[in-house]
C-alpha cells in the first residue's frame, strides 16, 4: 500500500488556460496516509473524476506531481502504478465463473495456483460468496456483480490504493447499506489504502474516516464526518452535507453582534477577522428549537418523517429549518425559533468567520 499526495496539482483540458476559470482543477494539495480509508465528496463536475484519472493515470496534470510514497509517478503509465480500481458498473466476465473472476488478476500477473486459489477462497471468505464460486458470473444478481467486482480489487496484495468510483449508483436502494457495510468491513479486514467517489453524503461520511469535499475544482473542507456536520468551513460544505442542509441566513454584522431580521443572534464565538461583503449565520436545523423569547416567524410547512417533524418557517424574508421532536404549530400560524448559540456561526463571503468560546 502507499501514501498518496497531490502536490500543486492542476489540470486544464484547454491547451493554453490563461486563468483560473480554465481550470478543472485549480489547485490541489493533499496527503493520503497508508491504509486510510478516503471519500472525494462533491457534486458533479466539481472535479472528483478527474482527480481520480490523475490518482490512476488515465490524465497526466497540466501542474503538479503524484506522489507513492514520496515517489514521483506523475508520467508513470497506469499500468505501472498498481492500482485497483472499481467503477459504476461491475466489470466482471460474465462466461467466467466467479472462481475464475476473482483469480484472473492473479493469474494474469503469473502468480502460481496455489497461491491463487488460497487469496480467491480468502476474499471470497470476505465477501460471504464462497458457495457462489463454482457459478457463471452471468446469473448473478446486480448486488452480488459488485461485490465480485470490489473482490477482483481486493484481490491482488500489491495494490498502492483501491479506487472506487461511485461504486453503489445501479444497486438498489435496500441494498446499498448492506454493501457499505461490508466495504468499511472490508478495510477493516485488508488494510489497503481505499479512496472512495461519490456524490452521495450518506456514502462518504459511512464509509470515510476522512472525507474531501470539493466544488469548482477546489477542495472546500477536509474532515471526520462529525468535523464536516458539527463545523463546516464553508456555507457550500453546510448545504450539502446533511438533510435537510444548514440553514444560512443573511445578517449585518455591527460591533462584533450579528443582526438577523433585525434581531441580535448570539454567535458561538468572537468573529475572527474582517467582515467581507456578505455575511451570513449558519445555524443546522438539528440546533434550531421552538421556544419563547426567540425569532419571529411564521410556519410554512411541516413535513413528518417519522421519528421527528422538519418545520420550514419563514422569518423576515428568509426560510429556516427546524428538526422537532412533538408537537409544533400548523402551517400558517406564529412560531418563535431559538438558535443553540454554540452551534451558530458567523461566515463572511462564504467562510466560517467565528471561533468557539474559548479557543
Amino acid at each position: 500500500m502507499a501514501k498518496i499526495t497531490l502536490s500543486g496539482l492542476r489540470h486544464s483540458y484547454l491547451p493554453n488556460p490563461t486563468g483560473p476559470e480554465d481550470y478543472a482543477l485549480k489547485e490541489i494539495d493533499l496527503d493520503w496516509d497508508d491504509g486510510g480509508a478516503y471519500a472525494l465528496l462533491g457534486p458533479s463536475g466539481c472535479g472528483k473524476s478527474t482527480l481520480l484519472n490523475i490518482i490512476s493515470g488515465l490524465l497526466i496534470p497540466s501542474d503538479g506531481q503524484i506522489l507513492f510514497d514520496d515517489k514521483d509517478v506523475t508520467e508513470v503509465p497506469p499500468d505501472q502504478r498498481n492500482i485497483a480500481q472499481v467503477f459504476q458498473f461491475p466489470v466482471i466476465y460474465d462466461t467466467m465463473t466467479v472462481f475464475d473472476n476473482l483469480a484472473f488478476p492473479l493469474r494474469n500477473r503469473g502468480v502460481d495456483a496455489a497461491r491463487v486459489d488460497a487469496r480467491v477462497r480468502e476474499i471470497a471468505q470476505m465477501l460471504e460468496v464462497v458457495e457462489l464460486l463454482d457459478m457463471r458470473a452471468s446469473g448473478l444478481s446486480p448486488d452480488n456483480k459488485q461485490k465480485i467486482s470490489m473482490g477482483r480489487g481486493l484481490v491482488r496484495d500489491d495494490v498502492n490504493v483501491v479506487m472506487f468510483d461511485e461504486p453503489l449508483t445501479v444497486i438498489d436502494p435496500h441494498l446499498k447499506w448492506k454493501l457499505r457495510s461490508k466495504l468499511k468491513e472490508l478495510h477493516q479486514r485488508v488494510g489497503a489504502t481505499m479512496i472512495y467517489v461519490t456524490h452521495d453524503q450518506t456514502e462518504a461520511l459511512t464509509f470515510a474516516d476522512q472525507v474531501v469535499v470539493m466544488d469548482l475544482g477546489v477542495i472546500v473542507q477536509i474532515g471526520t464526518p462529525v468535523e464536516l456536520f458539527e463545523r463546516p468551513a464553508h456555507t457550500f460544505v453546510g448545504h450539502f452535507i446533511g438533510s435537510p442542509g444548514m440553514n444560512v441566513l443573511p445578517c449585518e454584522v455591527r460591533d462584533g453582534h450579528a443582526l438577523f431580521d433585525g434581531v441580535d443572534v448570539p454567535l458561538e464565538g468572537p468573529i475572527t477577522g474582517t467582515v467581507g461583503t456578505k455575511a451570513e449565520i449558519g445555524i443546522r436545523p438539528e440546533f434550531v428549537s421552538i421556544g419563547r423569547g426567540g425569532l419571529k416567524g411564521r410556519v410554512r410547512k411541516v413535513a413528518d418523517i417519522g421519528r421527528h417533524k422538519i418545520l420550514e418557517a419563514v422569518i423576515g424574508e428568509s426560510r429556516v429549518s427546524a428538526i422537532i421532536e412533538g408537537e409544533i404549530p400548523a402551517q400558517g400560524e406564529a412560531v418563535e425559533l431559538k438558535f443553540k448559540p454554540e452551534q451558530t456561526r458567523l461566515y463572511s463571503d462564504g467562510w466560517i468567520a467565528t471561533e468557539p468560546a474559548g479557543d
